[in-house]
């Protein structure tokens, strides 16, 4: 028989009372197609791991908690930003520019790393455009 490579996946994470982590309404809504484009095990609404000759609804579709291992592990960490809201809650910031969520490197970040490379440019041609004009001829 072979092997399930479900059961060699890490343990779900949870909290400190031992509470599963859960996802706000909207972040099951981001959660959802990306369960649907991106799940192995996802097939017309079942999950083919329950598989035991009936249909099995996929609980991760269904259940507002992260309960699926292979999602956890696999699907999720292909949305970032979306892995970060859920299990890091208070450590995000909100980028200046656009307005999204990030990670941040350090406690002194103000932009997404997207925006950060845009706005790092601006300031530099800025800058240096002032020290050129500030030479004296």
């Amino acid at each position: 028989m072979r092997d399930n490579p479900y059961k060699r996946l890490p343990p779900i994470e949870r909290k400190q009372d031992g509470s599963l982590y859960r996802m706000t309404p909207a972040q099951r809504k981001q959660a959802n197609p990306l369960i649907r484009r991106e799940c192995c095990n996802y097939e017309d609404g079942n999950c083919m791991l329950l598989d035991d000759g009936d249909a099995h609804t996929c609980p991760q579709a269904i259940s507002f908690s992260v309960c699926c291992k292979w999602f956890r592990w696999s699907v999720l960490p292909q949305a970032g930003t979306l892995e970060a809201e859920i299990f890091r809650g208070k450590d995000l910031k909100c980028c200046e520019v656009c307005g999204g969520v990030f990670v941040p490197k350090s406690n002194r970040a103000k932009y997404c790393p997207d925006c950060a490379a845009r706005v790092h440019r601006r300031q530099k041609a800025e800058s240096e455009r002032k020290r050129r004009s500030s030479v004296d001829n």
